[in-house]
Order: structure tokens, then sequence, then C-alpha cells
């Protein structure tokens, strides 16, 4: 599998990063009162230990430059310092706290089982799979979108930025702006951030390792797309779900 080959295939397993129920969601159309069910789960799910995933890629890469670039995301995501905010996961929590929910229920998250399973298959590929597999999955699928070929491309399309009163959560659901610090840092620094994903796997990724980091990718993507569907029907949007499936058989 040449260069070509490898950054198509990263790109089609990207593309398909798209969930049905994300438009009902930024839509406002899941209740505020079970909103809770789709913020605790990211959070438990891979939010508060995003740093950790990434550490696992840092000790298992042999080659300096990456680590380099690791820490670099790990330092960022840890402190905030390189955008002069806070830990990300606790920029994460002032969702929650600016919609009024307890926090409390944020400490001791109970996943659901698919998002279980989910976090089951994060666990297994970042941890025991090398560095390539753990730098993927973390970089590349759980810090990106659907929106992967514009970083590579300037003709295509990138990654929509609304305005901060457009956010789904302030313009639905009335999240004072002030609390979209998560967002504005992500307007920062994600930007470098895709570009040295993109970077990692390209350059430093051999030839031997690709086919494994496509196939963890995979199942990463359809672990991935059950995981929202359990949120999805949580968050009220049942009939939808069905409406789905059935146009799927």
């Amino acid at each position: 599998m040449n260069r070509s080959e490898f950054k198509d295939g990263l790109l089609r397993v990207m593309e398909r990063k798209v969930h049905w129920a994300w438009p009902a969601f930024t839509a406002g159309m899941v209740p505020k009162e079970l909103l809770h069910i789709h913020l605790e789960q990211e959070y438990a799910v891979y939010v508060r230990d995003f740093p950790v995933l990434l550490g696992r890629a840092y000790i298992q890469c042999p080659i300096a430059r990456v680590r380099q670039e690791l820490a670099e995301n790990i330092y960022e995501e840890e402190t905030g310092r390189l955008s002069d905010s806070a830990p990300h996961p606790q920029l994460f929590l002032e969702y929650p706290r600016g919609l009024g929910m307890n926090l409390d229920r944020f400490k001791h998250v109970e996943l659901l089982p698919e998002a279980a399973r989910y976090r089951s298959l994060l666990d297994e590929a970042t941890g025991h799979h090398g560095w390539e597999v753990a730098t993927a999955v973390t970089t590349l699928f759980l810090e990106g979108t659907e929106y992967e070929r514009g970083e590579l491309d300037p003709g295509q399309p990138r990654r929509p930025e609304p305005r901060p009163a457009e956010h789904p959560l302030v313009k639905h659901y009335g999240l004072p702006v002030e609390c979209l610090a998560l967002h504005r840092v992500h307007a920062k620094v994600e930007g470098s951030h895709r570009k040295a994903a993109w970077h990692l796997m390209l350059d430093y990724v051999d030839e031997g390792a690709r086919p494994a980091v496509l196939r963890w990718m995979g199942q990463v993507l359809h672990g991935w797309l059950d995981y929202r569907d359990e949120v999805a029907e949580h968050c009220g949007l049942t009939q939808i779900a069905q409406h789905q499936r059935g146009r799927a058989v």
C-alpha cells in the first residue's frame, strides 16, 4: 500500500464519520431534559481521558519527531497553556455548567452498553497495537471530522465554523456564549492539530503498518456509529432511528 492509497483509505473512513442523528442535535430536536445524556456519554467515553489516550500513542512511539508532536498535543489537552486557556476536559464541562446541569453527574457517569463497548475498543486500539494505530485513532478519528479532505486540499470544503451566536447549544438551549471556551480554543488550535495529524500519518507510518491502521480505523468507525445510535435513541430520537433503519433495509 503506497502513500497515496493509504491517504485515500484514511479519507474514506473519515468521510463516513457522519451520523444520521447529528442534524437533529444541531437543530435543537433533543428535549433539553435529555441533553445531559449526550454530554455525559461524550465526556466519559473519550473527552475526560483524551490526554491519556494520546499518551498511549506517545509511550509506544520510538520516533523522536513524532513524540514531539504528540507531546505538544498532550500538553495542550492536559493544561490548555498553549492556547492560554485551561485543560480541555475542564473546558468541556462549561457546556453542562452553563446549561444548569448537575455537574456531580459527570463525576461518576455510567456508560450505556454501546458506549462501554466503544470505549473498550478505544482502549484496545490505543493501548495494544502500536503507536501508528493509537495516533490514527486519537489524532485523526477522535479529533477529526468528515471534512478532512479539506484539510489537505484547499479546493475542498472545510469544517464549518459557525459564529458563537449560531452554536446549537447557544441558539436552541440558551447556553451563555461565554461558556463556549472549548469551541473557541478548538478554533484557535485545531488547524495545527489537523496539519500535524496528517503529517504524522503520511510521513512517518511505515508501509507495513498501514493496513493495520486502516483496519482499526474501520473498526473504530463502526463502534462510533453504534455508540451514536444508542445515544440518539436515549435522547428521544427513536422514531428517527427507526425511520433510518427502515430506509437502510
